[in-house]
């Protein structure tokens, strides 16, 4: 089994929000992925007293105990317990029922000698390469199904919109978006390799238009997440350079975290 991956900061001048790691169990059966992207909030008060990093630390490490450990509990389930575990954390010091509360979105993979589990909620993607080569795309698309005049970069600041009925959902403070997250299962004979990228990474893909995500994944084998997150920051500099709008109203560079893991 391999397993590589690699996250850089959107700018020097701030931290970097996103947050990954892999846990293989003792048994050297199986094993776990978890990839949160923290979303940046407004200048503006939102409620609470600690960074995004702060949070979405707290909620990785949560994720990997309940999602490693506990086989008998649904990703789903450990979802919602991670994000209960995290609120409680800060409830006593912090409003958590700010609209822009300390949030992230949620890429979740775990395996063992019979299939892959996983759940992605918001816009974060996970890829699934089948043993001949074929790439499935896992996304939750709600933020590109809303309605125009929403864009993805407008919405992220959007009380409207975010945890409501009809926009987007995301990893906050109320475990029951736990069930509004795209999940599944796959026999672990039809699972080859499976990636993961925020979405500062998949820019090569959904923004920039290189390759579709069997060209990413192809990528990730080919030059480790670094190589493309890389390429993912050349082309973002020479967006800017031309003046061109391609990011419309989003970061001109985002925090970016690409893995890759071969069964």
């Amino acid at each position: 089994m391999r397993i590589e991956l690699a996250t850089a900061p959107g700018s020097s001048e701030r931290p970097n929000e996103d947050w990954v790691s892999a846990a293989l169990p003792a048994s050297g059966r199986g094993g776990v992925l978890v990839l949160l992207d923290g979303v940046t909030p407004p200048a503006e008060d939102h409620g609470c007293a600690h960074p995004v990093p702060w949070f979405t630390a707290r909620l990785g490490g949560a994720l990997v105990e309940l999602s490693g450990s506990r086989p008998d509990l649904p990703l789903p389930e450990a979802l919602g317990a991670a994000i209960s575990r995290t609120a409680d954390a800060h409830r006593a010091t912090c409003d958590l029922s700010h609209a822009r509360t300390p949030q992230a979105t949620a890429v979740l993979a775990r395996w063992d000698e019979r299939e892959v589990e996983y759940l992605v909620l918001s816009d974060s993607a996970l890829l699934l390469e089948a043993p001949d080569g074929t790439v499935r795309a896992v996304l939750d698309d709600r933020l590109d199904r809303l309605p125009p005049g929403s864009l993805a970069s407008a919405a992220i600041a959007d009380s409207t919109v975010r945890n409501k009925e009809g926009g987007f959902f995301t990893a906050a403070a109320d475990p029951a978006v736990a069930a509004r997250a795209v999940t599944g299962r796959v026999p672990l004979s039809e699972v080859r390799a499976l990636a993961a990228l925020t979405d500062g990474a998949s820019r090569w893909t959904e923004t920039f238009g290189r390759g579709d995500w069997g060209a990413a994944l192809g990528l990730l084998r080919e030059e480790g997440p670094q190589g493309l997150i890389d390429r993912v920051r050349k082309l973002e500099a020479a967006d800017a350079r031309a003046g061109r709008a391609r990011l419309g109203r989003g970061k001109t560079h985002d925090d970016a975290t690409a893995v890759l893991v071969e069964l």
